[in-house]
């Protein structure tokens, strides 16, 4: 699987050669290049985006100020022409720092070293979880807890957390990404339609203006990423 990953920079000639970079490098998928922080809000809202290219001296809102607005914060590597603002670049936990211009070296450097981060986290939370035809065991606060696989409703995702929404009994909490459980889970039986959202095919029953809705009261968005995978499955089941 590629590290999907978007470019922000107000400057034409800058985010252009980011986004060849990313491009030129396989295990990276550019989703997008934006000019600004404020676009590039909106493709992080509909999108699962692992990694930000972003540089810091940008009009209306800069670099640090868009990444410290992040409550679900992928990796972020800051680009910017001037050095004094390596250190408060750090200080919101950015994974690396390139300074102008960039070279291809340097970027795929910072690049392996997002990889290997993403890599380790990966191995570690499979750990987390087991999971067999019909139901999953998960560790929770220091317990192992068996679900059954047809009592899940949904499964939100809480910045490193998820929890997984059950019929009859509270949800659970585990340290997991969407992710790493989306491929744990069964595909025939379970789709994720938000970057925030896996939702159990087997338990929709209500659909209002893309939205999933359960209980009456729990409206679950359909983004535009999964929308047309998710209108395939209603078209071919909801006759």
């Amino acid at each position: 699987m590629k590290i999907s990953c978007i470019a922000i920079d107000d400057e034409p000639l800058a985010v252009k050669k980011i986004s060849a970079y990313i491009q030129k490098t396989p295990f990276l998928e550019l989703v997008a290049e934006c000019r600004s922080a404020f676009e590039a809000m909106e493709i992080i809202n509909n999108r699962a985006i692992q990694l930000i290219f972003i540089d810091i001296n940008m009009p209306d809102l800069n670099g640090l100020e868009f990444v410290k607005s992040l409550t679900d914060k992928p990796y972020i590597v800051f680009t910017t022409a001037y050095s004094e603002y390596a250190v408060e670049g750090f200080q919101v936990d950015a994974t690396d720092y390139l300074l102008k211009p960039i070279t291809y070296n340097n970027f795929l450097k910072a690049a392996n070293k997002v990889k290997s981060l993403i890599d380790l986290k990966a191995n570690s939370l499979k750990e987390s979880v087991k999971t067999t035809a019909s139901h999953l065991f998960v560790k929770s606060e220091y317990k192992l807890i068996r679900i059954e696989l047809d009592d899940i409703k949904y499964i939100e995702s809480q910045h490193e957390y998820i929890k997984i929404h059950l019929i009859n009994s509270a949800p659970v909490m585990t340290q997991m990404s969407m992710k790493t459980i989306e491929e744990q889970l069964p595909s025939g039986r379970f789709m994720r339609v938000h970057r925030s959202f896996i939702v159990n095919l087997k338990r929709i029953s209500v659909i209002e203006r893309n939205r999933i809705v359960f209980d009456g009261k729990v409206y679950i968005p359909v983004s535009d990423q999964y929308r047309e995978k998710f209108q395939e499955y209603i078209d071919g089941n909801f006759d």
